[in-house]
Formats: C-alpha cells, sequence, structure tokens
C-alpha cells in the first residue's frame, strides 16, 4: 500500500510540473505575442525579428 502511495505521489507531481511547464510556455508565447504586435505598430523590424525568433523556439 505504501509503495501505492508513493508512485501515486510521483505520478501526481510529474502531472504538477507538466501542467506549470505548459502554463509558463503560454503565458511566454502570449508575452511574445503582445510585444511582436507592438514592434510591428512601432515599425521596428530588429525588435520584430528578433521576438518572432524567440516565439520559433518557444513553441
Amino acid at each position: 500500500m505504501k509503495e501505492m502511495n508513493a508512485a501515486y505521489s510521483a505520478m501526481l507531481s510529474i502531472m504538477a510540473e507538466m501542467i506549470l511547464d505548459e502554463a509558463i510556455r503560454k503565458y511566454k508565447e502570449e508575452r511574445l505575442y503582445k510585444e511582436i504586435d507592438n514592434a510591428l505598430a512601432r515599425g521596428d523590424r530588429n525588435s520584430f525579428y528578433n521576438l518572432a525568433k524567440q516565439l520559433k523556439t518557444c513553441k
């Protein structure tokens, strides 16, 4: 029974980490999209290209 609780606890921990990782990735992606929109509005090509490069690595 103790081994089952330990396995269940480990599984929950892994799932929690996966959910947190996904939430962080989505947050970063949304922030980058907003920054890209701002760079386009300003006509700032360098920022746009740098942010777009970051966005590619985020996905």
